[in-house]
């Protein structure tokens, strides 16, 4: 068949634009963009600062017009947690409105909406052993917390129900797994970004335990509800049927939730997938090479216990009950929430491969207020319990975070929940700068065209990417900014919880 020529003229100075530009125009498909989960984009030409504009009063929308070095600006729901994922010219993120969890659909060209997936939250007790069960009250204000992973003509995600979703593009539903019927009790949200690799669809379950904030009461903290259930599954992502499960009994060690997402790396011939436990353990299973008939057990390759020594020392107390009184919103709490604090934590960030190497920091949520962090470097190519083998080097000056660091030039980038960012040589961990936001931090930093984007409850900052400070803007944008920024196709994408930019540099 012969391309018309007007056709093939076209593709031709599409090409030589996009050459000239130095722009790879490249989709963002899932979280961290790729399998390993380095929070970078190879895109170019993105501005250093943006002016997000002004709302109409009458329906809260902003008005393109008053914006500055923006494509478009949609309007979300009433809490945005998820990161959006950028495929087929479409853009996907979740939200909430009205008590109901939603996945959108918008063009990526003008931020129309194409469609959206709703559910109410599911039915669920509202009591457990006799103490309320929060995920009652979460999933409505929270919605769809996953960053859905797209690929080809299908979009996966978890939602706010506790369940496994497949859709194809047109927000049909392809198939559906519920997680509950396995056993799963989440605590507060479930929150995996899931993982496709191969035919499989690889998910941390969220299952977790409500340690009780409540001030007013001093009775025994609540064992884990569900400690037999799995905290990583793998599902045939043509049909959705269970292949495989976790037999690490996390479940039996759990602090509180479990929130991190797997990643994936090769290593000496070997695929392994990593994840991070609720137990503060970091783990390493072997990838399933095929899918089996009937449902196995991931084979672990090695782990890692990322709560240093030091921080297991709780004097007279036992590990719950420290655990618990860690919490700044207990009237009886021993942490101050002044960054002194130490004890153990769970891990709720990614853990990152890069270059044989497994980078992941632990934290709790944020609610539970500021404590002593710590941050590693693993050698993935290890066997076994590597707590004392594995270990490249370790980084203790961060607070508690949730965030997955960024790698790029030979530096990581990594904020914590007290509002610093962290600059660090990448190899041997010596610390270059750390930049105070004075704000605390949930998301993630996005290194793109030498700039550090990094989102805070007050601000987006734009910081250079590099061995010296330099910060390039600070972005108020009207609500606090949960999600982390991605980039893809020339456009830098960024979600408060209420809307989303596309932000892109005018045309030379």
């Amino acid at each position: 068949m012969t391309e018309h020529p007007a056709r093939v003229i076209g593709i031709g100075l599409l090409c030589g634009v996009i050459c000239a530009s130095g722009t790879p125009a490249k989709d963002w498909p899932q979280w961290g963009g790729s399998d390993g989960r380095n929070m970078v984009s190879e895109e170019r030409g993105l501005p250093d600062s943006f002016v997000p504009g002004e709302k109409n009063p009458k329906d809260g929308r902003v008005e393109l017009a008053t914006t500055k070095n923006v494509r478009w600006v949609a309007k979300l729901g009433s809490m945005t947690c998820s990161t959006p994922a950028v495929a087929g010219g479409k853009v996907f993120l979740g939200t909430a409105e009205d008590g109901q969890g939603i996945l959108q659909c918008l063009e990526e060209s003008s931020g129309r909406l194409l469609w959206r997936w709703s559910a109410p939250t599911r039915p669920v007790p509202k009591e457990i052993d006799g103490r309320k069960f929060w995920f009652t009250v979460f999933p409505r204000t929270l919605g769809v917390c996953s960053s859905p992973a797209v690929e080809e003509d299908r979009v996966y995600l978890v939602t706010h129900r506790c369940e496994v979703l497949c859709l194809d593009l047109d927000a049909n539903v392809a198939w559906t797994f519920d997680m509950w019927e396995l056993g799963v009790r989440p605590s507060d949200a479930c929150n995996c970004s899931v993982l496709v690799h191969g035919g499989l669809v690889y998910v941390g379950t969220s299952n977790g335990v409500d340690r009780d904030a409540d001030a007013r009461k001093k009775d025994e903290f609540r064992k884990p509800p569900a400690p037999q259930a799995p905290s990583l599954i793998v599902l045939d992502k043509t049909t959705g049927r269970l292949v495989a499960t976790d037999e690490e009994t996390i479940g039996t060690r759990l602090l509180h939730g479990q929130w991190s997402s797997p990643s994936l790396g090769k290593v000496g011939g070997r695929t392994l997938v990593f994840f991070g436990g609720g137990d503060g353990v970091l783990y390493a299973f072997d990838a399933l090479s095929s899918i089996p008939p009937q449902p196995v057990k991931l084979k672990k390759a090695w782990s890692f216990d990322c709560n240093p020594p030091e921080y297991k020392e709780f004097g007279k107390l036992d590990l719950v009950t420290h655990y618990c009184l860690g919490d700044r919103r207990r009237s009886d709490a021993l942490n101050k929430s002044d960054g002194s604090f130490v004890g153990m934590s769970e891990i709720i960030a990614t853990p990152v491969f890069h270059e044989g190497r497994v980078y992941v920091a632990i934290g709790r949520d944020p609610e539970h207020g500021r404590g002593r962090g710590a941050l590693f470097c693993i050698d993935a190519a290890k066997i076994g319990d590597i707590t004392k083998t594995g270990k490249i080097w370790s980084y203790q000056g961060l607070d508690r975070t949730l965030s997955t660091v960024s790698i790029a030039g030979g530096l990581l980038y990594v904020a914590d929940v007290a509002g610093r960012l962290h600059c660090l040589d990448s190899l041997t961990g010596q610390v270059r700068w750390i930049h105070e936001t004075k704000a605390r931090i949930w998301g993630s930093t996005l290194v793109a065209d030498g700039k550090v984007y990094l989102p805070t409850e007050k601000h987006l900052w734009v910081l250079q990417a590099g061995k010296e400070k330099k910060v390039l803007s600070q972005i108020a944008l009207g609500a606090p900014v949960w999600a982390s920024p991605v980039a893809a196709n020339g456009v830098l994408y960024v979600a408060s919880t209420r809307q989303l930019w596309a932000v892109r540099a005018p045309s030379p």
